[in-house]
């Protein structure tokens, strides 16, 4: 089988390094980052030659809304804006809306590995939506610094979610691997320079957010980032049994931590807001 390579070592550094810069200004730049996601949502009639089907549309509304609402609820917080749809927007209760749409998303793809005979995989996606940690408990929007989203997933998680959704897009679409493999290694590897673990779902929504856009926009990955003669079934089917293997005993240990009431320091390395 011949795997293109070459082409990749160019384009994904370069890809990898945009990504950075976008969760950095957008993290930086709260007030920004709400409006010019407002602004991407405009750019729907270039969407029409590059978004096919309703699934695809749903997508990538269903990440850009929600991006859309994290900037306000920052706004919200971090200027402690008052009025009665601010107050809505930076109650704690609130924060249960952004841990629905991180369990819909998995959930979203764990179905779909599940139809594609991908069940190792969707057994993985199922047992994360079951581990991640709960609102409002384990998130917040802090009043430090940017304003930052943070929700105290551990760095074992991020990584078992990484590997798991990189399998999805294995299965999936393996002409986009490379390029999602690549938004998903930013998220990941953001929080660790940082040494924020908790970051990383601030790092996940922007790197994806930008990524959908840039699909529907101005679709260049298959020129430069054409992955499918990477696909191999044998390999698919033994990532997804990895995964699976692995968060056994992550499940167990995040129940035992919840279980002894150790969670609360587990979860959160019990750090203060560092920036």
């Amino acid at each position: 089988m011949n795997i293109a390579i070459w082409p990749h070592v160019i384009s994904m550094p370069i890809y990898f390094g945009i990504l950075m810069f976008i969760i950095s200004f957008f993290r930086r730049h709260y007030k920004l980052s709400a409006y010019f996601w407002i602004a991407m949502l405009f750019t729907f009639p270039l969407w029409i030659g590059g978004v096919e089907g309703w699934f695809r549309w749903a997508k990538i509304l269903s990440v850009l809304i929600p991006t859309i609402i994290v900037g306000f609820s920052r706004i919200a917080v971090y200027e402690d804006k008052k009025g009665r749809i601010w107050n809505f927007l930076k109650s704690e209760n609130f924060l249960w809306f952004f841990y629905a749409i991180l369990f819909l998303n998995i959930l979203e793809a764990t179905l779909k590995d599940a139809t594609m005979g991908n069940n190792f995989n969707a057994l993985t996606g199922l047992l994360l939506c079951v581990t991640i940690p709960f609102a409002p408990k384990f998130w917040k929007i802090t009043k430090a610094k940017y304003g930052d989203l943070i929700a105290y997933t551990t760095a074992s998680w991020n990584f078992l979610y990484t590997s798991w959704n990189a399998c999805f897009v294995y299965a999936e679409s393996p002409v986009y691997f490379a390029s999602s493999l690549t938004i998903l290694l930013a998220a990941e590897i953001y929080p660790i320079i940082k040494k924020r673990p908790e970051l990383y779902i601030t790092a996940r929504i922007y790197t994806l957010a930008a990524h959908l856009v840039l699909r529907a926009t101005f679709d260049v990955f298959p020129m430069t980032m054409d992955a499918s003669s990477w696909f191999n079934s044998d390999v698919l089917h033994t990532w997804g049994l990895i995964n699976f293997i692995l968060i056994v005993p992550y499940v167990f240990w995040h129940m035992w931590q919840l279980h002894t009431g150790n969670s609360e320091k587990s979860f959160t390395r019990n750090r203060g807001m560092k920036n």
